[in-house]
């Protein structure tokens, strides 16, 4: 039995490593996209359907990655407040273009090729209470 994740500072390296091929993090950035407006085209138009299909498109195009091209399991099914608060983390890193690189760096770091006193601080920018630092 795997230990649990305790923490959401804990759960960032590993959901980043659910996610290291690109395309996977592609899909997911336009689905939380898709979300994002959907949820917003429904509050705006106040239009049910809208919000009703937001979980639909924000989920279909990443389960889709994550079956198809990833290979593993969604982090949603074990994890889901810290992996909608990671799609998140990793929506903004995306627009900021800063995602590839921390990949880059938490991939080195888990596949050992850092020492470990030399690790950098990865920080998800995100707070363990879910509001963003």
């Amino acid at each position: 039995m795997e230990r649990r994740i305790e923490s959401f500072d804990e759960f960032w390296p590993f959901y980043v490593c659910e996610h290291r091929n690109k395309l996977t993090r592609q899909f997911h950035f336009v689905g939380t996209t898709l979300a994002l407006s959907a949820l917003a085209g429904g509050l705006a138009t106040r239009h049910k359907w809208l919000l009703a299909v937001a979980p639909v498109v924000g989920y279909g195009p990443a389960w889709f990655s994550h079956f198809f091209i990833e290979k593993n399991r969604p982090a949603t099914f074990t994890y889901p407040k810290w992996s909608l608060m990671a799609d998140f983390v990793m929506w903004g890193k995306m627009l900021a273009g800063t995602m590839d690189a921390e990949v880059e760096q938490i991939l080195k770091i888990v596949e050992g090729d850092v020492p470990r006193d030399a690790e950098p601080e990865i920080r998800p920018n995100m707070a363990t209470d879910g509001t963003l630092n």
